[in-house]
């Protein structure tokens, strides 16, 4: 497959990730980080992390023909990230772009057992991603553009979000459909302490489908809401206080502010969307805009699906293969309750693997699955004056009003 063949093209974030493995006598960190001591631990497992990675596999082994745009640098884990990549398909790595000047993003993942992760990274190479770094010969024969976790490249936060606004308008300009993915930054850094509003303001009018978790765009448009949720949540886990109330309001701050669909991430709880009232703003979606019979069907839309039951052996990367769904969906030309099943279906086949992307099928076997009477988890969430529809989704007050 050359470049132009690619259908979807993924840019945005990408880094080498290492985890030791750490065996069970080492309960807790403090036996672990204890100055001048040697500890013992078993052998590395290298894989490649960051939304290029994660939501660009799964597209890949869902049946997609896609092409990685993350950057690096011309040095050994730049080497170890293409190679990684390259076991997916050869292919993949056509569009990655390689700095001789930059170092390659990479995170440490120290996992002990029973404990969570701690991720010590470094943003290398993402630090610099621009616009001038994107060819828009690149984007010839695609149909969908994909950006994922700005908020760990400093190019595409700084000065209110400038560069990726360019960077977006020029996908957007060549006809292809935009959508974005978020990471929650750390609070005390430059990317924790950004305008985020000012920077949505900018750069939402050129995304067709922002797709952020809850916590994330919590975090970022309303800091202060999340700073009193969290003191309510001693374990740290905000999901419980999604309700339907306060996703309809985020939702209405982001169709306003320019997007065409918004869908936000629930975790164990599943996936929110909310669709703008404006024909013409779907219409203009591009080269993935909803089919003409199926333009009703997306258009001032409020649902929510749970997760389906699977026993789940790890969350890396649920989030990345839930947006690789949903995506196919669209790519799919599936009406908007079909694409909200295919994107927790493939989430829930993310969970049932330890790792981000090989438990991911055929996309066939995951409509195999939903089609079989796959059965969904209970809905936890407070969802007053919702009502639940013959599709298998949650209807909000604001569906079709």
């Amino acid at each position: 497959m050359s470049q132009n063949e690619a259908e979807v093209i993924i840019a945005g974030h990408i880094c080498l990730d290492i985890i030791p493995t750490i065996y069970d006598k080492q309960s807790g960190m403090d036996a672990l980080l204890v100055p001048g001591k040697l500890v013992d631990i078993g052998p590395a497992v290298i894989s490649t992390g960051g939304a290029v990675s994660n939501t660009g596999i799964a597209l890949h082994r869902l049946g997609s023909r896609v092409n990685l745009m993350g950057k690096i640098g011309k040095d050994q884990f730049g080497e170890a990230i293409l190679t990684v990549l390259r076991q997916h398909g050869s292919a993949l790595v056509d569009g990655m772009i390689v700095s001789p000047n930059e170092h390659s993003s990479y995170s440490i993942v120290i996992s002990p057992p029973h404990l969570d992760r701690t991720f010590l990274h470094s943003t290398g190479a993402n630090d610099t991603y621009s616009a001038g770094d994107l060819n828009p010969e690149q984007l010839k024969g695609a149909r969908l553009f994909h950006f994922g976790y700005p908020p760990l490249m400093r190019r595409m936060y700084e000065n209110d979000g400038n560069e990726l606004a360019l960077l977006l308008k020029m996908v957007k300009d060549s006809g292809l459909t935009v959508s974005l993915d978020l990471a929650k930054p750390d609070p005390k850094s430059d990317a924790g302490k950004a305008n985020w509003r000012a920077i949505f303001a900018k750069v939402l009018p050129y995304v067709d489908v922002f797709l952020p978790s809850f916590e994330e765009i919590l975090y970022m448009l309303h800091r202060e809401h999340y700073d009193q949720l969290l003191q309510e949540a001693p374990s740290g886990d905000l999901l419980p206080f999604a309700s339907g109330a306060l996703l309809s309001e985020i939702s209405e701050e982001l169709l306003e502010m320019g997007a065409a669909i918004v869908g936000l991430k629930l975790g164990e709880h599943g996936l929110y969307v909310r669709t703008t009232s404006d024909h013409s703003r779907l219409m203009a979606m591009g080269f993935c805009a909803p089919a003409h019979e199926h333009l009703g069907n997306w258009t001032n839309s409020e649902l929510i699906t749970s997760c389906y039951k699977v026993d789940v052996v790890g969350t890396t990367g649920a989030g990345d293969c839930t947006i690789a769904g949903f995506l196919l969906g669209l790519m799919r030309g599936l009406t908007l309750e079909d694409s909200l099943h295919t994107a927790v279906g493939v989430g829930a086949c993310n969970v049932e693997q330890a790792d981000a992307t090989s438990g991911i099928p055929d996309g066939s076997e995951v409509w195999r699955r939903i089609s079989g009477g796959w059965v969904k988890r209970e809905m936890k969430l407070h969802l007053n004056n919702w009502s639940f529809n013959e599709h298998g989704v949650w209807i909000g007050p604001h569906h079709k009003s």
